[in-house]
């Protein structure tokens, strides 16, 4: 299914009038063992999003040894006590949301001598029970990130509310990320990606689409 969610993707640039490779396919590998990944490997799926460091850690350290282009992003939670564990394994973090989160990876980055691209997560349906920076905040948000810890901030990433038209959130994520100057806009998912595209999404996440339905 990878190829045909590829061609998807490829066509829908097309049609609006997108630079081919504008949109990277994020295939969601979250809860899939090694042998459920290999096979969209060989197919030549190179960018994978996991939500769990602890899962992500089982599996591909392994992988990557083979697939060494490979880039891996984080799009779940990032906890404080996992951080170093993060900066050393992947290459782009989706979630960050919280001075806190910002301070520890701004630090373990300058232990481990990386520099990670950095999605702020932005909680663009002002939903109490989602994580992600609120609009009010975002503007001190991003100039801390930026200015104060001098992290890679390459983007925007939100998750909109479910049940709704998705196209609204989108359109608003894009606008608040021109205005501080951000290309990466990581939206859309199995359901939505196509309106992700429309949007101006540079990162979509797909997972159920490509591997089916998780047990």
């Amino acid at each position: 299914m990878y190829l045909n969610i590829l061609d998807e993707v490829e066509r829908a640039e097309i049609k609006e009038s997108r630079q081919p490779g504008d949109v990277n396919l994020m295939v969601v590998s979250k809860t899939f063992a090694a042998k459920d990944i290999e096979p969209v490997l060989q197919q030549g799926a190179r960018i994978f999003g996991e939500n769990r460091v602890q899962e992500a850690q089982t599996k591909w350290p392994d992988l990557k040894a083979i697939y060494a282009d490979v880039e891996l992003h984080l799009i779940g939670p990032l906890q404080s006590n996992k951080t170093a564990e993060a900066v050393a394994l992947f290459d782009a973090i989706h979630t960050i949301d919280r001075k806190k989160i910002a301070d520890y990876v701004a630090k373990e980055q300058q232990k481990q001598g990386r520099e990670l691209d950095l999605f702020i997560q932005v909680n663009i349906g002002d939903e109490a029970q989602k994580a992600g920076i609120s609009l009010a905040e975002l503007d001190e948000f991003c100039h801390y990130c930026r200015h104060q810890k001098g992290l890679n901030i390459v983007g925007l990433m939100c998750i909109p509310p479910a049940q709704h038209d998705a196209a609204p959130y989108f359109a608003l994520l894009q606008k608040r990320a021109k205005t501080f100057g951000l290309k990466g806009l990581s939206m859309g998912m199995s359901a939505d990606f196509k309106t992700a595209i429309r949007l101006g999404a540079t990162h979509i996440r797909v997972g159920s689409a490509i591997f089916g339905q998780r047990g």
